[in-house]
């Protein structure tokens, strides 16, 4: 099931869901300021991200910066941190099985859909 992590008010996520929308699959929303994932389900998407948490953090975010910025945290430390503040976790994220991608642009997203 491809679900897509998605923030309503931000333009790069309205138009990951766009392509996900156009691609005719079946999907799932999650709104994850709102459905938080669990702490596995953060370190799920990270394992199909192949990313670091520190990659997925939004850093230029006010929360980062007033709480955050300049402190060497560790990956559980910044998981925890994006799970307190969920506003930090990058956006749209769209996964699809065992893999996943950030939607900053729609060429990752449309190749994760194929």
């Amino acid at each position: 099931m491809i679900k897509i992590y998605h923030n309503p008010r931000c333009r790069k996520s309205r138009e990951g869901l766009g392509v996900v929308k156009k691609s005719g699959k079946d999907f799932e929303i999650v709104k994850y300021l709102e459905d938080v994932p669990s702490k596995k389900e953060l370190k799920d998407i990270l394992k199909c991200l192949d990313i670091t948490p520190k990659m997925l953090v939004r850093t230029n975010e006010k929360i980062w910066k007033e709480n955050f910025r300049g402190k060497l945290l560790s990956d559980e430390e910044l998981i925890d941190a994006m799970l307190a503040y969920p506003k930090l976790i990058q956006r749209p994220i769209v996964a699809n099985g065992n893999k996943a991608v950030i939607g900053t642009s729609s060429e990752p997203i449309e190749e994760i859909l194929r």
